[in-house]
């Protein structure tokens, strides 16, 4: 695993090294998660487990300020099962057992959702790598999963040269 990712794990796990069955990538598809999905693959594909990679359509992103829609959200779900498509068929030829989940609402509540309805033993996120002010005002999706999460959370930082931006 990538030395700089960071990893949270509830205090009901500390000191308890189950086996890694399940990795639920939680991915918003952008090239700031390509290193998050590199190492969710990594990690599926060392212990034999089943990626599950997830995104989640937040249909609050697809409106403008006055309520209406930039994209109608089948347009968007369109989209992202296909880039889900492609990160599954990375994982498989990288030797992991692969699926796409894509799910619609709030990413932190999906997220945690999720990885209780398919019992994923880790989770694997991406951090964009924002200042301090940002994550302030707009608070860290990594940051809220690893605290409600009933499992063990990896954060993988944006690269060097990675874009910042959602």
């Amino acid at each position: 695993m990538n030395m700089s990712a960071v990893v949270i794990a509830p205090r009901a796990m500390a000191g308890r090294p189950d086996p890694i069955r399940r990795v639920l990538l939680g991915t918003d598809l952008s090239a700031v998660s390509d290193r998050a999905a590199d190492q969710a693959i990594e990690l599926a594909a060392e212990h034999g487990a089943e990626l599950i990679v997830l995104s989640v359509v937040d249909p609050r992103g697809l409106r403008l300020p006055g309520g209406r829609f930039v994209k109608r959200i089948d347009q968007e779900r369109s989209r992202v099962e296909a880039a889900a498509q492609a990160v599954v068929a990375r994982a498989r030829a990288a030797g992991a057992h692969a699926t796409f989940l894509v799910w619609e609402g709030d990413p932190v509540e999906m997220i945690v959702s999720a990885s209780a309805a398919e019992h994923a033993d880790v989770i694997v996120l991406g951090s964009h790598g924002r200042g301090r002010l940002a994550r302030l005002v707009l608070g860290s999706i990594s940051a809220q999963v690893a605290g409600q999460a009933a499992c063990q959370v990896i954060v993988v930082p944006a690269g060097p040269g990675s874009p910042k931006g959602d």
